[in-house]
C-alpha cells in the first residue's frame, strides 16, 4: 500500500463514523463579566435557613478571629468535631493503597519547597489561627477559622502567624483593619472567592501551581469555564466538590479517574466530584453515529481531554519552570526582584525575585496527555534517589492495559531545587523565621537547609545542590463550552494532541498493514453494498421485490 494513501483512508474511514466539526476558539484574555453577579449555586444544601444579623451571638464586640470562631460554635455545636477531620485542617492525608503520609503537613513541594518548619508564612492558608510551629494545638476547636470560608464582604483576609524578618514582614503591612462583627454577621456559603483566597494563589501566587486554578474564575465569562460562567449556570466550588459534615469531596491525593457509576439519586453522591457523577456515563445525546462514537470514548477518554482543549486560560498565567539555583542574588546586600512577562489581563509577573530564583510563565498551553488511573505518587523527604536524573515530586500510574485507566491532561512543571546531594534526598528548607537562618533574609541556603533539617531530626550530610524535578497536575477545571471542545482531528492525526500516549491503536495517527488492509475493504465493501443496492432499486421493475 502507498504510504501517501495511509493518512487519507484512515481519515475517510473515521469521517464515515465521526463528523468533523470545526473548533471555535475563544478570544483571550476574557474579560470578566461585569456588573453585580448573581448568587452562585452551590451543593445540595444551598439557600440560607437564618439572618446572622439577628442572632445574639454576634453582636458582642469580636476583635479577633478566634472570638468569632467562640460565637460560631455556640450554635454551631457539632461543626468543630466535623471540621477537624477534613484536609483543610489536618493538612494530613493517608494514602490506603500507598500507605504514604501525604498532605502539605509532610510534604516535598516544588513551588517553595516545604510547608513544614515555615508555617509562619504557609500555613496562613491553613483554615485556622496561629500555627507557627510543632506546637499548635489541632484539638481545639477555636483555632478554627469560619470567616476565610464563610465571609461575604471581600474585605476579611488573613496574614501570616509570625513576622518573618524584617525584609519580609513589610509585605503585609498597611492592610486596613478587619471589622470582624460586620464580617461575622455576612457569613453565607462558600462562593468561588472564597475558596479562591488560598486554591488561585497556591505556590506563591495566582495561578502558579495548577494551572487551572486563578482569578480569573472569580467571576468568569462562559467561554472560560461553562459551569462557573457568572451569568449562566453560575456554580460555586461546592456545586461539584459537594460538602457533608464540612468534609469535601475530591482530592489531589486521591483521584477517582474513571468514574463508572455516573449519576445517582439527587443528593446522595457525596463520595465524588466528576463529572460522570453529574452527566452520566453516557453524557452525549445518541443522534448519530458522531455521538455514538464520543459515548465510546467515555471508556478510555476523560472528559477533560476533549473539553478543556488549554490551560493557564483567561489571561492569568501559570509558571512552567522555576529555578532555585538562581535565588539568593543582591543589590547592595539587599534583596530585589524584577518583572519581565505582561499576562494576558495585562498584569505584570516576577519573572526574578532573590527569595526564590527565575520562572518562566506561559498561557494557553497544551496541557500534556496520559494514562492515568487516578493514582498520584509522591517523594517525600525519606525517599532515596539518584541525584544525576530528574526526580518527580509527584507522579502518577495508568496504563490502558489495567482497565481503570484513561487519558487525561495534565499540567508539567520543572523545577530546580535543593537536595542533600550526599544522602540523595530532599531537604526541608527553612525559608520563613525571625531567627537568622531563615533564607528569605540572610539567602544562605546552606544555613537554611541545616536548620530545616535538624529541626525535624532528619540526616543531612551536609553537602546541598541542585536537583532536576517534575511535578504533574490534573487539569480539572475552566471548562470549555462544547462548541470550543477538541474536534476529532486535533488527535486522529499525525502529531496530533495524543502523539505521545501509548497503548492504543489510532486511526490517522498510527498506522499497521493489515488494520489498514482490514478498513480499505470495509470502506470498499461498504461502498460496492450501497451502490449495488441503488443499481437494484433503479433497473428492476416497478414492484418488484428487490
Amino acid at each position: 500500500m502507498r504510504p501517501v494513501l495511509r493518512p487519507f483512508l484512515a481519515l475517510l474511514l473515521l469521517g464515515l463514523l465521526s463528523p468533523v466539526f470545526a473548533s471555535a476558539q475563544g478570544q483571550w484574555p476574557t474579560p470578566p463579566v461585569e456588573g453585580k453577579p448573581p448568587p452562585q449555586v452551590s451543593g445540595p444544601l444551598s439557600g440560607g435557613t437564618g439572618d446572622h444579623t439577628k442572632y445574639e451571638a454576634l453582636k458582642q464586640p469580636f476583635a479577633s478571629g478566634p472570638e468569632v470562631t467562640k460565637a460560631c460554635l455556640s450554635c454551631h455545636t457539632e461543626t468543630g468535631k466535623h471540621f477537624m477531620k477534613n484536609v483543610h485542617w489536618t493538612w494530613e492525608y493517608r494514602n490506603p493503597d500507598t500507605g504514604q503520609l501525604l498532605g502539605k503537613k509532610h510534604l516535598i513541594n516544588n513551588f517553595c519547597t516545604n510547608a513544614r518548619g515555615n508555617e509562619g508564612m504557609c500555613a496562613q492558608c491553613h483554615a485556622g489561627y496561629g500555627w507557627k510551629d510543632e506546637s499548635f494545638d489541632f484539638t481545639d476547636e477555636t483555632n478554627i477559622d469560619c470567616l476565610v470560608c464563610h465571609d461575604t464582604t471581600g474585605t476579611y483576609y488573613k496574614t501570616p502567624n509570625s513576622k518573618g524578618s524584617p525584609a519580609c514582614s513589610v509585605m503585609f503591612e498597611g492592610k486596613p483593619p478587619i471589622d470582624y462583627n460586620l464580617v461575622a454577621e455576612s457569613v453565607g456559603l462558600p462562593q468561588r472567592a472564597n475558596c479562591g483566597t488560598c486554591h488561585f494563589n497556591g505556590g506563591g501566587g495566582d495561578n502558579v501551581k495548577h494551572g487551572d486554578l486563578s482569578s480569573a474564575l472569580t467571576n468568569p465569562p462562559r467561554e472560560l469555564d461553562v459551569h462557573m460562567d457568572a451569568q449562566g449556570l453560575n456554580f460555586a466550588c461546592t456545586a461539584c466538590h459537594i460538602t457533608k459534615s464540612h468534609v469535601w469531596a475530591g482530592s489531589r491525593y486521591q483521584v477517582l479517574s474513571k468514574d463508572m457509576e455516573g449519576t445517582g439519586k439527587p443528593g446522595q453522591r457525596r463520595d465524588v466530584a466528576t463529572c460522570e457523577s453529574c452527566h452520566g456515563t453516557a453524557p452525549h445525546p445518541v443522534d448519530s453515529l458522531a455521538a455514538f462514537k464520543r459515548n465510546d470514548h467515555i471508556a478510555s477518554v476523560a472528559c477533560q481531554t476533549c473539553h478543556i482543549p488549554e490551560l493557564a486560560r483567561g489571561g492569568v498565567a501559570t509558571i512552567t519552570d522555576w529555578d532555585w539555583r538562581t535565588a539568593g542574588k543582591t543589590r547592595n546586600g539587599e534583596g530585589y526582584h524584577e518583572h519581565g512577562y505582561t499576562q494576558g489581563n495585562g498584569e505584570h509577573r516576577y519573572t526574578y525575585k532573590s527569595i526564590k530564583g527565575n520562572f518562566t510563565y506561559g498561557e494557553n498551553l497544551v496541557p500534556l496527555y496520559r494514562w492515568f488511573d487516578g493514582q498520584m505518587r509522591y517523594t517525600t523527604i525519606d525517599t532515596k534517589f539518584d541525584v544525576t536524573k530528574p526526580v518527580a515530586i509527584n507522579d502518577f500510574t495508568g496504563s490502558r492495559e489495567d482497565g481503570d485507566s484513561r487519558i487525561w491532561p495534565f499540567k508539567k512543571m520543572t523545577t530546580w531545587m535543593p537536595a542533600d546531594m550526599g544522602n540523595g534526598t530532599l531537604v526541608y528548607t527553612h525559608l520563613w523565621g525571625e531567627d537568622d537562618d531563615s533564607y528569605w533574609g540572610n539567602y544562605d541556603m546552606g544555613k537554611s537547609i541545616a536548620h530545616g533539617m535538624k529541626e525535624f531530626g532528619l540526616p543531612y550530610s551536609g553537602e546541598f545542590g541542585f536537583v532536576e524535578t517534575f511535578s504533574y497536575w490534573p487539569i480539572t477545571h475552566t471548562v470549555s463550552p462544547k462548541e470550543d471542545a477538541l474536534t476529532c482531528q486535533d488527535c486522529h492525526a499525525k502529531q496530533g494532541r495524543l502523539e505521545g500516549v501509548e497503548g492504543v491503536y489510532m486511526p490517522g495517527r498510527d498506522n499497521n498493514r493489515w488494520l489498514d488492509l482490514i478498513g480499505i475493504i470495509a470502506v470498499l465493501g461498504t461502498l460496492i453494498v450501497i451502490l449495488g443496492h441503488a443499481l437494484i432499486r433503479i433497473i428492476a421493475p416497478k414492484g418488484e421485490n428487490h
